[in-house]
């Protein structure tokens, strides 16, 4: 009987990696598949490869504080954690059929928590810590994300547009011994080196996204002994590089095509801010939200760029014009020309090449669009809810489930 329940759980926590991958492949690899620098299949092979080395080198802090420190881990039967495995994957599963990416740190620590909470062992500290980090990271990211909009986007925007010519990247010269790489006929250096910055960033959200994620799918199973933790870590890793190949589809489009218009440089910054405090919350075994932290850097960022209308001064003495608006962001591609890797090609630069940015405060509100600009509004506010609903649901089955079926969880 206990093999077939270990076969189970098995299953169940391949499934949830599967469904992990189909939503953590979109906020990794949207921006650069919808920017047409890569395939689908490709941003799903390096999701599949990177998330698995985030799982095995800082993941592991993560599936401890999850496996053990959130409940005991002696609560964590094959039983309970089939239950616990089950309500993450199906509440994730949701979110991939709709094309939502949901929260897939939310969604474990909630249906955990709720086992803790029907059975009392709860570990109050452990959980507050968790929720003071997913208040406190988010602000992070605002914040962080403002200054760089103020401060340095628009120059960032000048500096580093490139234009995307038209045939293959690179090409293959057969004209020697030994076939080698060269640039494609149109490819320049500039657009080279941005091409490969836009998918070295990619990698760099899917090895945090394995950092924070692999804990989800396999840390009930870990905590009981019922994997090693390397088992365990190659069981997440691969459930998620499979779901990161086939069910992301969906989500890659959400993110790359739906959701936003955000400006491919924007989204690099969102991505390299969000990556970094997701790495760095992971290494202190805290399971947290992608989606929320990314949404806040965007947020910070338009509202950093669009602040740019006003100086300290003008602020400190209420002459800051009364329109702020995240779809600031949209103006530096849009209305200036300022192409990145995926965009038409921008009209020619003055000034030797580089535009001149004007200076905090010279900047026009009236050139500034509005939010609707920046975001699809359906679409975001579906995305928000869903963001809500998804570990709400797990949550509250959990601890239905753990609460009044006599016996489950001793």
């Amino acid at each position: 009987m206990s093999l077939v329940l270990l076969a189970v759980g098995l299953a169940v926590a391949a499934f949830v990696g599967f469904n992990i991958g189909g939503s953590s492949t979109g906020v990794a690899f949207g921006p650069a598949v919808g920017s047409g620098v890569m395939s689908k299949l490709a941003a799903g092979i390096l999701m599949a490869g990177f998330a698995l080395l985030g799982g095995w080198t800082v993941g592991r802090n993560v599936v401890e504080t999850m496996g053990g420190q959130i409940v005991p881990s002696g609560l964590f039967t094959l039983e309970v954690s089939i239950t616990v495995l089950f309500f993450i994957g199906f509440a994730l599963f949701l979110s991939n059929v709709v094309g939502v990416p949901a929260s897939t740190s939310m969604t474990a620590v909630g249906a955990i928590a709720g086992l803790g909470v029907a059975t009392g062992t709860l570990n109050a500290a452990v959980m507050l810590e968790i929720v003071s980090w997913w208040i406190v990271a988010p602000v992070i990211a605002f914040w962080v994300s403002g200054v760089i909009g103020r401060y340095f986007y628009p120059a960032l925007v000048h500096r580093f547009e490139v234009t995307q010519t038209e045939g293959r990247l690179v090409a293959l010269d057969r004209s020697g011994t030994f076939p080698r790489p060269e640039f494609g006929p149109n490819t320049t250096v500039r657009e080279f080196v941005g091409t490969a910055l836009v998918i070295v960033i990619g990698c760099y959200m899917a090895f945090a996204a394995g950092a924070s994620n692999v804990a989800n799918a396999v840390a009930p199973l870990v905590g009981n002994g019922s994997l090693s933790m390397n088992a365990g870590i190659l069981l997440g890793g691969g459930a998620i590089g499979v779901g990161a190949i086939t069910i992301a589809r969906r989500t890659l489009d959400t993110i790359g095509n739906d959701l936003t218009e955000l400006p491919l440089l924007a989204a690099l910054v969102v991505e390299v801010v969000s990556a970094s405090l997701i790495t760095v919350l992971s290494e202190l075994g805290i399971p947290a939200s992608f989606v929320v932290v990314a949404t806040m850097s965007i947020l910070g960022l338009g509202w950093g760029r669009a602040t740019r209308t006003a100086t300290i001064s003008d602020t400190v003495h209420g002459e800051a014009p009364e329109r702020i608006s995240v779809g600031a962001l949209a103006a530096d591609s849009a209305d200036e020309g300022a192409a990145t890797v995926g965009n038409p090609t921008p009209e020619p630069a003055q000034n030797g090449g580089q535009r001149e940015v004007p200076p905090i405060g010279d900047e026009d509100a009236e050139d500034i669009p509005s939010a609707s600009d920046l975001f699809e509004p359906a679409t975001t506010a579906r995305v928000i809810a869903l963001q809500n609903v998804v570990p709400a649901i797990a949550t509250i089955a959990a601890f239905l489930v753990f609460q009044f079926v006599p016996g489950l969880a001793g």
